[in-house]
């Protein structure tokens, strides 16, 4: 990429502010604009379950990282993970950028699968003996439930903890301009990275401009990325075609986006 490829062109970020950080470097860094609307907010939690964890480190086979978020929320009310956990105990994480977070906390990762999905996490687990293993997986309760039921499938016994809360943001007066400049089009493109990035972005739109704000999607006037084909599938069922990176990472969502507006 030779720098300007985004040059003149406003770029729609509707990941939760804590993580915009890298697709807004990316976007001004190949002279783009970014419009930073977060459709999703997060909320570390307090929750008897999150506690619970902590409490029963020392028991468990494989502790699961599906986001920073959830290093971040267990670390605050666990600050001691690192001794309490079995030399014995395996870490997985779903992706890089969540392996490299958790090793800047001094713990090792033992498995990150090549496809950054709960699928691709279950992909690696095949091949591995679950049967009665104990598996800790903090997480937002409205996550999916695919990597946990596909893990008990295999014989482990699974312990969810409510790590954060995945809500719709308090103010809402970003995407509701994001909506209408989408509208009015003002905006070139919309990435987003989670299937609540793309639910809340249409639970929040006014009656009378969400189909507005799908057409001006599905007719190809705004170009939308999603990382991957879980958080592809809302706007899939919309009719609007999605552009979606072969590697599941911001960065390369970006390079694709980068690539068709080229």
């Amino acid at each position: 990429m030779k720098g300007n490829e985004f040059e003149g062109k406003v770029i729609g970020i509707t990941r939760p502010a804590e993580r915009i950080a890298e697709a807004v470097n990316i976007v001004e860094a190949h002279g783009g604009k970014a419009f930073i609307a977060p459709t999703l907010e997060l909320q570390v939690s307090n929750s008897q379950s999150l506690k619970n964890l902590c409490k029963m480190a020392g028991k468990l086979d494989w502790l699961i990282f599906t986001s920073p978020t959830a290093i971040i929320s267990l670390f605050k009310h666990c600050n001691d993970l690192k001794e309490r956990l079995s030399p014995d105990c395996k870490i997985a994480v779903i992706g890089p950028r969540t392996g490299k977070f958790l090793e800047e906390k001094g713990l090792k990762v033992d498995m990150v699968p090549e496809d950054y999905t709960a699928e691709g996490l279950l992909e690696v687990y095949q091949g591995l003996e679950l049967n009665n293993k104990l598996i800790g997986l903090p997480r937002t309760l409205s996550a999916r439930d695919s990597l946990p039921a596909g893990l008990e499938k295999m014989g482990a016994h699974v312990f969810i903890a409510e790590a954060y809360k995945s809500e719709l943001p308090e103010n809402k007066d970003n995407v509701e301009n994001l909506i209408k400049n989408i509208i009015n089009g003002k905006i070139d493109a919309v990435t987003f990275t989670s299937t609540l990035t793309v639910q809340n972005l249409l639970e929040i739109a006014k009656e009378e401009d969400k189909e507005r704000l799908l057409e001006k999607f599905r007719n190809g006037n705004v170009a939308v990325a999603a990382i991957g084909p879980v958080t592809a599938r809302p706007l899939k069922e919309q009719g609007i075609p999605v552009l979606i990176p072969e590697e599941y990472t911001v960065k390369a969502m970006l390079e694709k986006l980068m690539n068709y507006m080229n």
